[in-house]
């Protein structure tokens, strides 16, 4: 069996671009990243304390957080396709100047209206962030050092994970909420200054529309999943008007689908999924995200009612996972770039079952919080060592003309995997918990019924990732060339 053979090492950087630059590039898109990710956790822990500041209800405090993941989530891929018609600089830096504006506008919010106003602003410009900085990083540095690279812009993405709770919780202990947002300003400022002086500004191919009607129907197809599948988990998928979310995005979606197939200027380019390395990737990007979520949902629950552990020790158990994936992700981005990237996502993923395997046998009386964090390695070295070259694979497969908005792909995959998982398997494990207590809720059901849930929960996620390293193995196995070059 072969190794797929690294990519030629091409090193005459693109038109525009200065490789000598490429490190101040990633430090400026580092700071984007990891602004955009601390922000999307570290306000979940002020929740309780808007609810009393603000004398509102939880359910119109959640709005603070949703808000901003679904203007992030629908609003992407319209940003990363102008950013590969206009210019990824322009956007990038205006995207880091509107984050940085909107988290001004939410420290002075004075209502939880005009507070859910500001995180809709945060979440345009955050969307402009995340549609190119991935696109941008990958052109800043040579083919050789891509994975390398991307795996730094991954490590900071799970420090601002893993971060976020508890600098949240800091800030919370020793000052007010808006100091939540304050911090963001002098980080968003030096990385604006930053972005400005060292993002190239590369000459777009122009002569390109933007398509207006596509952009419509994929952001009200997006939005209506992404209600349908967060309004599910409390007023229930089988509700009618859940079922006219779902109904609405599926007929937003298709129209997209013929919308795009028909016009000369697309906003997706439907022949880039002719690309296997794309197609694959994708999906299993998708399924990565889809099953991290089940975990990180469920596993709290686990570790509260059923093992009996403080909020801090959960923390600290539950951090093993970005903490590995942050530490591994560089290395296996560098090792894509020198043996290709197929094999070593083929290896996270099987890494990734061993992990869920493993948490499929974990059951009351008979686990630790040691056991637990061992699982939590597993699953983290699975994904760290996955992620950047699935990252760049993807950004690997299309021409520079187009890494905008597949750019964009990526944090759509990320997100709506994560918002999915999050909404099947969670439901699964209140289904399957009630069902093993003989009725009630899953919340308030006794230990060995939670964690008889939590078992079957993990015995279908590490079904699904298996379904998934099958289909990483036969993308190896019958590897052919991209039939669209990253250079071309």
């Amino acid at each position: 069996m072969a190794i797929e053979e690294a990519e030629p090492r091409v090193e005459t950087p693109p038109e525009g671009i200065d490789y000598s630059k490429k490190w101040y590039v990633l430090v400026a898109i580092a700071m984007a990243i990891f602004l955009g990710t601390v922000d999307g956790t570290m306000l979940n822990v002020a929740l309780p304390t808007l609810v009393d500041d603000f004398d509102t209800t939880f359910a119109v405090a959640q709005w603070v957080v949703l808000s901003y993941l679904l203007t992030q989530t629908t609003l992407v891929l319209g940003f990363g396709r102008l950013g590969d018609m206009i210019g990824k600089k322009p956007i990038f830096t205006a995207g880091f100047a509107v984050f940085t504006l909107g988290s001004l506008f939410a420290a002075l919010s004075p209502t939880i209206g005009i507070l859910i106003g500001a995180r809709i602003f945060q979440g345009v410009g955050a969307a402009m962030i995340f549609a190119l900085g991935f696109a941008i990083t990958t052109e800043a540095f040579p083919p050789s050092e891509r994975g390398k690279a991307l795996g730094i812009n991954s490590t900071m993405a799970s420090i601002g994970i893993m971060a976020g709770p508890i600098i949240g919780g800091f800030i919370l202990e020793a000052a007010s909420w808006q100091w939540i947002f304050l911090v963001n300003i002098p980080i968003g400022i030096v990385g604006t200054l930053t972005a400005i002086k060292f993002v190239a500004n590369t000459k777009p191919i122009g002569g390109e529309s933007f398509d207006f009607v596509g952009a419509a129907l994929f952001f009200v197809g997006l939005l209506a999943l992404l209600l349908g599948l967060t309004a599910g988990q409390e007023i229930g998928f089988a509700n009618p008007v859940n079922l006219a979310l779902f109904a609405t995005a599926a007929a937003s979606l298709v129209a997209f689908v013929l919308v795009e197939r028909r016009i000369d200027h697309p906003m997706v380019d439907l022949s880039l999924f002719r690309s296997r390395d794309l197609s694959v990737n994708l999906v299993t990007g998708f399924t990565v995200f889809f099953a991290l979520a089940g975990l990180l949902l469920i596993a709290p629950f686990y570790l509260t009612d059923v093992m009996g552990l403080s909020p801090r020790a959960i923390g600290f158990v539950l951090a093993a996972v970005p903490i590995t994936m942050g530490i591994v992700s560089p290395f296996s981005g560098g090792l894509s770039d020198r043996i290709g990237s197929r094999p070593v996502t083929v290896a996270g993923l099987s890494i990734m079952v061993v992990g869920y395997i493993a948490a499929a046998f974990m059951f009351e009386g008979a686990t630790t919080a040691a056991t637990i964090f061992a699982v939590g390695l597993i699953v983290g070295l699975g994904i760290g060592i996955f992620h950047s070259p699935n990252n760049s694979a993807i950004l690997g497969a299309v021409p520079h003309a187009k890494l905008g908005i597949t750019s964009g792909m990526l944090t759509i995959t990320r997100i709506t995997g994560t918002v999915t998982g999050i909404a099947v398997l969670g439901t699964l494990w209140a289904a399957r918990t009630v069902a093993y207590a003989g009725g009630g809720t899953a919340a308030d059901a006794p230990a060995a019924a939670q964690a008889a849930g939590f078992a079957d929960v993990m015995t279908a996620a590490a079904f699904i990732l298996t379904g998934a390293f099958a289909l990483g193995w036969w993308a190896w196995r019958s590897h052919q060339p991209s039939a669209i070059s990253h250079r071309s």
